[in-house]
């Protein structure tokens, strides 16, 4: 199939106001105004829209994009014409875009299972720290779960740091991995985010041994959603040793570009049905469950596997969370129940793109 380069369209931005003794005269304004722009593929939403639909009742995809060079170093100061999206091999109309850093609402999903006890604890409570107090923006909701044999809330929304750390401070790792369980409660608690931007971020160093969740379920969850689904997978050898990062001086997360298999501290990890070869089920990460859980979300897997390296990993999700672009284009009015892929390029060989891969049309 030969697929044609869009033209280009002009963008206008919408802006609202405060409700006044007006409001019913400017909503149908506005709604006549938004039903032309649709027509003529031109609407643009203001950077933090949290509405899944126009006023005007039109269901719109959306999509969140990130972009790297080669490299792997982010790429900033694209626009809507560098883009192009194919749903199902057919061209679409981008109507919506957005290159601004917008708040999330954030899941952090954490192991608190026994094989985290004292070395991975300390770091990964360090970890947190920046991230939260430091990586975020002020204006992002956080909740945390932590799971061991079974998930639990540690905190729920809050942009409150030090309710989060202090809540964190009271949890003491023990028990079994039941990971499946914990992501299973937090996607529809991320989808609940009053931001439009809703991603949770996995971090664990074990394989699952103890949900009741099935994976393929969990996955179909994650597919009917909009949530970008990040991991961080300690590798379950717990060395602590470096064993050399295998990355040239300076090169940015992430890496490659699409985090597919990419390793911290030495060299990449195979992926097992049953986890990563040379160690047991429970204590070895498995890599390719884990990238089962993101990589159709448009987030993705990474392994670590020095503590150290925890630290830059975190701080490369929130970097990434701050570059992305927002893409959005009228749903094509699928109510088949079925999976539909969404393919997004760029023109430019020398940037790679990674997004959600499609989604499931509910009917």
């Amino acid at each position: 199939m030969t697929r044609a380069t869009p033209p280009p369209t002009q963008s206008r931005s919408t802006k609202t106001g405060r409700p006044t003794t007006l409001w019913v005269a400017a909503a149908l304004l506005f709604a006549s105004t938004a039903a032309n722009d649709i027509a003529h593929g031109q609407q643009n939403d203001p950077p933090d829209a949290g509405a899944f639909r126009f006023r005007t009742g039109v269901e719109l995809i959306n999509v969140t994009a990130t972009v790297t060079d080669t490299r792997g170093r982010f790429v900033s100061g694209l626009t809507r014409e560098d883009f192009i999206i194919y749903e199902d091999d057919e061209l679409q109309t981008i109507s919506n875009f957005s290159s601004e850093r917008v708040p999330v609402s954030l899941g952090i999903v954490l192991d608190t299972s026994g094989s985290m006890v004292g070395a991975k604890w300390t770091s990964a409570l360090a970890a947190l720290d920046r991230f939260l107090y430091e990586l975020l923006g002020p204006d992002d909701e956080i909740f945390i779960y932590r799971f061991s044999y079974e998930p639990s809330l540690v905190h729920g929304w809050t942009s409150n740091r030090d309710r989060l750390t202090q809540a964190l401070r009271r949890v003491r790792p023990e028990g079994g991995t039941a990971l499946y369980d914990a992501v299973a409660e937090a996607i529809p608690m991320a989808e609940a985010g009053q931001h439009r931007k809703r991603a949770v971020v996995v971090i664990s160093d074990g394989n699952d041994g103890n949900s009741v969740t099935d994976v393929d379920d969990l996955r179909q969850t994650i597919r009917e959603s909009e949530v970008l689904v990040y991991a961080i997978g300690i590798d379950g050898r717990g060395s602590g040793a470096r064993t050399g990062r295998g990355r040239g001086p300076g090169l940015p997360f992430p890496f490659p570009g699409t985090g597919r298999g990419g390793v911290r501290g030495g060299a990449r990890i195979p992926s097992w049905p049953g986890g990563t070869r040379g160690g047991t089920d429970d204590e070895r990460v498995n890599v390719s469950a884990l990238r089962d859980l993101t990589d159709d979300s448009g987030g993705r897997t990474e392994i670590v596997r020095d503590m150290a390296d925890l630290d830059p990993a975190t701080a490369g999700v929130a970097d990434e969370l701050s570059r992305q672009y927002y893409l959005a284009y009228p749903a094509v009015g699928h109510d088949d129940g079925e999976w539909h892929a969404i393919d997004v390029e760029i023109p430019n060989t020398r940037y790679r793109v990674r997004a959600r891969r499609g989604y499931i049309a509910s009917p």
